[in-house]
């Protein structure tokens, strides 16, 4: 959601610019209400609040993958 020189939902527009289609999960300390929730309205794939476990990671790249490993 913040970084230096460039916004989460820049970075989002830019990605979905460069390559349509592409899978996104957006990460943020933040709640998913406010800015999150926009940028998942614009079909962001998945949301993981942060601090989270490798093993949450793995299990969303799995969902948003559409994988059931």
């Amino acid at each position: 959601m913040i970084m230096p020189g460039m916004s989460g939902a820049e970075t989002f527009d830019r990605l979905r610019r460069i390559v349509p289609g592409l899978k996104v999960i957006l990460s943020s300390s933040y709640s998913i209400e406010g800015q999150a929730q926009e940028i998942m309205d614009r079909s962001c794939n998945g949301f993981l609040k942060k601090p989270f476990h490798v093993d949450k990671l793995a299990g969303k790249i799995r969902e948003v993958l559409g994988q059931n490993v």
